[in-house]
């Protein structure tokens, strides 16, 4: 397994990478309201990545459509924006982005609320996000890749969710997937120990029932078996000499 120790200039790099991803999801965040289509969406991500002087690494990545992965309800991820796929008040929708600057890649995910949604998915949201909180809280030099895989099981265990296994963490850097995988599930083994410099994407994709999912026939949409609910959360983050940075988030 080949993983790489980023620079301190190419930290530097990612770290722009990671805050310029972040202005695109929170333009994409504040156009999603009810009559909005998924495809507008897209369109809104890549114009912002765009005029950021940066490219949507997503794009004809593997043959993908688009430049944003648009995902509605049940649809866990990997959703192909269409002008007929049209938000309404009570939905989720999981924008999944990534861009290119100088070379380098950001990648995350956000999972918003269309209007006004129940109470168990709106549980089901915190959930997920927190997950990813509970999962960095690992993320410590001399700790195992695979104690940020168990950390997020021991937290969703307590809900009954789902975690998606057929789909999972990686790490990232000149290239969007890169070493190591990193699984949402509990692992019997500990993985790699942990390393300043390394970049990883970590992303819980958490179902409100079963974990099984299936591929539509674009053979890009990923979605739940069950057709129940599904969200999806994710940052950039650097492995530092004490607490992570996420690259994606700046609180």
């Amino acid at each position: 397994m080949a993983v790489t120790i980023k620079s301190a200039k190419e930290i530097e790099l990612m770290r722009e990478a990671g805050r310029l991803l972040e202005i695109v999801h929170d333009e994409m965040g504040s156009i999603i309201k009810p009559g909005v289509s998924t495809m507008e969406i897209n369109e809104c991500g890549d114009r912002v990545i765009r005029k950021l002087g940066c490219v949507p690494n997503f794009l004809n990545y593997g043959g993908f459509p688009a430049s944003i992965c648009v995902s509605v309800n049940e649809e866990v991820v990997h959703g192909v924006p269409r002008r007929d796929h049209i938000l309404k008040e009570g939905d989720i929708v999981s924008l999944d982005a990534g861009l290119i600057y100088k070379g380098y890649h950001s990648d995350a995910a956000r999972t918003h609320a269309v209007g006004k949604v129940s109470e168990d998915v709106q549980r089901l949201l915190d959930a997920t996000k927190q997950s990813f909180f509970e999962g960095i809280k690992m993320a410590r030099p001399g700790n195992h890749l695979y104690d940020i895989s168990n950390a997020i099981d021991a937290y969703i265990s307590g809900f009954g969710y789902g975690i998606v296994q057929d789909l999972v963490g990686h790490g990232i850097g000149t290239s969007l997937h890169e070493d190591p995988q990193i699984p949402n599930f509990r692992q019997k083994k500990k993985g790699m120990k942990l390393i300043p410099g390394m970049t990883l994407a970590v992303e819980p994709m958490i179902n409100m029932g079963t974990w099984k999912v299936v591929w539509l026939e674009d053979e890009w949409t990923v979605v739940t078996r069950d057709h129940k609910p599904s969200a999806h959360y994710e940052n950039t983050i650097l492995i530092t000499d004490g607490e992570p940075e996420i690259l994606t988030l700046h609180i």
